[in-house]
């Protein structure tokens, strides 16, 4: 009989509570659970009033779907924060300078720290965006970091999100729903606020304007439309920032500049915050078929008459291949060593790493290259003889699409069940916000849970949940 694997417990189990949980362990305790049910039910109908769903790509039933959201926070000490916080803003003042680089003089290729093969086939990396740099020279306007805990101090970044991350209207609407229902828990708890990631994101953008802008920047968000999985972010975003969601086909070149259509005419805009991807951005320079971009924005863009966040060609810094160097990089720019660990990782391009792979192929994580959200993986320990074999042959057929890693020992948070508190495991995606001046990032983040006992997948579109994070004042 094979032993029971141990995670790590952070709230530490109901005898013995870890510090960051002993106050609201004693308050949970003194709760009716037939009322905290009713709170739960509470919360799903909240969502569904306000919206709060997404869709699942290539499932016939196309139907837009609630993420299951548990009222359980999970807790960190401002010692852990500080911990988190500082080893994010390294890692994002690192994968700046290493876009600034690759995109100009390539010191660290010449310097043998990253292999220039990284940039050959590479979609991401654009050659639009050699020798130019964007106003202020930030690329990474927004950056979400996804980290995952294994025990008391060991945090590891399971992967960058460079391109156009998102969640972090589930920071802001789990928090904003947790007040709601337990107003006198937050008068108990210190708990530090998220609610000011808006007026900070947009300051932050503002910050990142053209030289020539003029007053105060005119700020729009650019979405896909209504059919895109996150739209409603995109919306929301723009509500609480006050300003405008635009499609597309509102926005026009005059003059050498972007102009919004509005009730008073057309206005320049200064700053485009972009939820769409850079294939779409630009029918002129990318996907002639693209409907959702600007033709002829890349060339007001490199007269640097518009900021775009995030930057053009951001998506190679989180190129999971890319990640893999990531520490390296890290000290190449900072001349630190990493704050935030790297999960080990195995490179399929290399002849010896893939033999490793496909010998343990059971017990491994497999991931595309240029995958996400949990789609084109195989989770070894979980997955059926047939699906290893299966992925097997993919991988063997294009072994660069791919790298893998060990399963890790997730920590495990409580989530409220009908039988009480039970652990499930979780991950945590900070979101900070880059200007030419700081790298603000909210005391919090998405917090994303695998709501099946024992499994390691917390994707929403994979059957995860969401749950609040609190960051504890003191």
């Amino acid at each position: 009989m094979s032993k029971k694997q141990i995670f790590f417990d952070e709230m530490g189990g109901a005898a013995a509570p870890r510090p960051p949980y002993q106050s609201y362990e004693r308050w949970f305790n003194s709760q009716d659970t037939e009322r905290l049910a009713q709170k739960s039910s509470e919360a799903e109908h909240f969502f569904r009033r306000t919206g709060i769903t997404f869709n699942v790509y290539g499932q016939a039933d196309a139907e837009e779907r609630l993420i299951p959201f548990d009222l359980v926070p999970r807790i960190l000490s401002q010692k852990e924060w500080s911990t988190l916080e500082r080893g994010v803003q390294q890692r994002v003042r690192a994968m700046n300078a290493f876009l600034h680089d690759i995109y100009h003089r390539q010191e660290i290729f010449r310097a043998g720290v990253v292999p220039t093969s990284l940039l050959a086939g590479n979609d991401a990396f654009l050659p639009e965006m050699i020798d130019f740099t964007p106003p202020g020279g930030v690329y990474t306007h927004i950056v979400g970091t996804d980290i995952v805990r294994t025990g008391e101090d060991d945090f590891f970044v399971l992967e960058d999100n460079a391109r156009t991350p998102s969640g972090v209207s589930y920071m802001l609407e789990n928090r904003e729903t947790m007040l709601q229902m337990f107003p006198e828990l937050f008068s108990q708890i210190k708990v530090q606020r998220v609610s000011d990631y808006p007026k900070n994101l947009r300051a932050s953008l503002e910050a990142s304007a053209p030289r020539n802008c003029e007053g105060r920047p005119f700020v729009v968000v650019l979405t896909p439309g209504i059919h895109n999985s996150a739209y409603y972010e995109h919306s929301f975003l723009a509500d609480q920032m006050g300003v405008e969601l635009v499609e597309g086909h509102d926005l026009r070149i005059e003059n050498g500049r972007i102009v919004v259509r509005t009730t008073r005419g057309y206005r320049n805009v200064d700053v485009i915050y972009r939820r769409v991807d850079d294939d779409f951005l630009d029918p002129l320079t990318f996907n002639p078929q693209s409907m959702l971009g600007v033709p002829g924005i890349m060339d007001v863009y490199r007269a640097g008459n518009i900021t775009i966040a995030n930057a053009p060609g951001t998506g190679v810094a989180d190129d999971k291949a890319i990640y893999s160097y990531m520490p390296d990089i890290v000290e190449f720019y900072t001349g630190e060593r990493a704050i935030l660990k790297n999960v080990e990782t195995y490179r399929c391009s290399e002849p010896d790493s893939l033999a490793y792979v496909l010998e343990n192929l059971a017990d491994l994580v497999v991931k595309e290259v240029h995958g996400s959200g949990g789609y084109g993986m195989l989770v070894g320990p979980a997955a059926s003889r047939a699906e290893i074999e299966a992925f097997r042959a993919k991988l063997s057929a294009k072994p660069a699409n791919y790298i893998a890693q060990p399963t890790l020992s997730l920590s495990t948070v409580p989530i409220f069940t009908e039988k009480g508190l039970a652990p499930r495991h979780v991950d945590l995606r900070p979101f900070a916000l880059v200007s030419p001046n700081e790298i603000n990032i909210a005391p919090g983040g998405l917090t994303r849970v695998a709501l099946t006992e024992g499994s390691l997948v917390v994707n929403s579109s994979q059957g995860g949940g969401t749950k609040d994070t609190w960051v504890l004042e003191n």
